[in-house]
This record gives C-alpha cells, structure tokens and sequence, in this order.
C-alpha cells in the first residue's frame, strides 16, 4: 500500500516522460500508488476514504487516493496537458467526453498475481483491470468509432506500477507464507518478471504504444515494514534485497520485449534509484 512518500519520484519520472511524445490520452494501471479512487466503489478493506488522506487535496477531503493530496497520476496528467486527471473507471461519472482523457483502472492492494492482496477481499486484479480496458475501448469506439477510438489508444501514454504489493503482500505478508515455501528468493523474483512479462505484452497486444513501467521503491524502508521488520530504525535488508532483486530484473525484461517488438514500446523507471537520490540530496530537488 502507498504512503504519501509515493510522490517523491516524480520530478525524475518526469525526465522519463519528457522522452515520450506528448499524449492524448492517459490510462493508468496498478496498485494503491496510483489508484485514484476505483476502490471507494468496491467492498475491500483496502480504502482511503477516511483522514487523514487527502487532507491537502484541493477539496481537503479524500478522494480514495493514497495520498495525502494529489497522487502520481494527477501529477503527470498535468505534466502532458490534460485539463482534468483520468477519472476511476467505476465512477458514476466516467462517461461521455470524459472518456476521451483516458481512464484510471488501478486498485490498492493487487499484484502482479492474482493471490496477491487476498486479504483485501474484492480489489480489481490486473486480468480484471485489463478487461475493463477492453470494455473502455468499447465504449469509446461507441462514442467516436472504432477507428478514432484506436488512434486515441496508441497515441495515449500509459502508466503501470505494479509489483510492491507481490512481496509485501504475498512473499513477506506472513512467515512461511504460501508462496515463501513454494519459492526461494531468487527464484520467486524471476517468476514475477515471466509474469509480469505476460501482463505487458496483453497490453501491447491492446493496443498500447507507449508505456512507462515503475519498478519498485526502497521496499524495506515503506513505514509500515520499518515499524514490523526494521532494525534499531533501519531499513529491513530482506525486502531491501527483494527489491535490489527485482528492479535490474524488470528493466532487462522490458529491453527484451522491447527488441522483440522492434521498438520502443516500454519505458521503465528506476523509482527505487530515484527514491535513494531524493533522500541523500534533497536540495538538488
């Protein structure tokens, strides 16, 4: 799950948009860091619908970010012109033009795998987000045509994060939890990246053309794993390892897929690197 420390990546995520061409549109899939509020419409225990989220939004009030104000998402929409952030793709309101400025299908809690964030109860799994993207481009082709609607798709940019939540929801939720005993480190790593290699490609095959992946922060060092597995204050070096781990692993898999493809389809972001220099040098931000 987020805290509002999410934010601290985005003056560099930036740069990485700045080599995107400016989009249309902006879809946005994932977990808490980037939900915007998909999750006040479900029946989770995964909710920021209460303070002191969104107490420095502009309404004061939350809004099921979270967040303490505005979250990722709404910051790169303003950073590529959009007049308003994508809305939820559950809310009552997302209909008409609203359609036209993309959509937000990302859920607090959910994984790379579907038996991540169990414990939240009905949160909108990735195959899930990725069907109602399938029923979004639907709609839209009901609004403008199936060929306008396909030029909105390949011209918009696209956010993914995802990938937290499968250590600190899964791996490390419990000691000697399922997946824990069915994989060693190492090896639990390399089965997200084929999994999570799968997800990309299904959005590559929905028409996708330019997608920025997240890696994972400093995981041992989110508050909630200080206060459980920190020691003396430090950072927990088990969930640090995870993610020194995985991130060098996700950015081969994506120049892979890239080669594959034959072009530059996915971009990925070191958030963990960007997280690091932030707290070593704050002045330079």
């Amino acid at each position: 799950m987020a805290s509002s420390a999410s934010l601290m990546v985005l003056a560099l995520l930036m740069a990485s948009i700045a080599a995107i061409a400016e989009a249309r549109a902006f879809f946005i899939f994932g977990d808490s860091l980037v939900d915007s509020g998909n999750n006040n419409y479900l029946e989770t225990t995964a909710r920021a619908d209460s303070p002191p989220y969104g107490i420095d939004y502009p309404t004061g009030r939350p809004t099921g970010r979270f967040s303490n104000g505005l979250n990722i998402p709404d910051l790169i929409g303003k950073q590529i012109g959009l007049s308003e952030s994508p809305l939820p793709y559950l809310s009552p309101d997302f209909n008409g033009k609203k359609l036209l400025l993309g959509a937000n299908f990302a859920s607090a809690g959910v994984g790379i795998l579907n038996d991540t964030g169990v414990q939240f109860v009905n949160i909108l799994r990735m195959y899930r987000q990725l069907e109602f993207f399938e029923e979004y481009k639907r709609r839209l082709s009901g609004l403008v045509g199936t060929r306008q609607a396909n030029r909105v798709v390949s011209q918009a940019l696209v956010l993914i994060t995802v990938g937290g939540n499968d250590f600190v929801n899964n791996y490390y939720l419990v000691p000697f939890s399922a997946r824990s005993r069915q994989y060693s480190l190492p090896d639990y790593v390399r089965f997200l990246i084929s999994e999570y290699r799968k997800l990309l490609m299904k959005l590559y095959k929905a028409g996708a053309r330019r997608v920025l992946v997240t890696g994972t922060g400093p995981l041992g060092c989110v508050p909630a794993e200080l206060a459980m597995r920190g020691n003396n204050g430090g950072c927990s070096q088990e969930l640090q390892r995870a993610a020194s781990l995985y991130n060098p692993q996700l950015v081969q898999m994506i120049n892979g897929l890239n080669a594959k493809i034959g072009r530059d389809v996915f971009i990925s972001a070191n958030t963990q690197k960007m997280h690091n220099d932030f707290v070593s040098d704050p002045q330079a931000f």
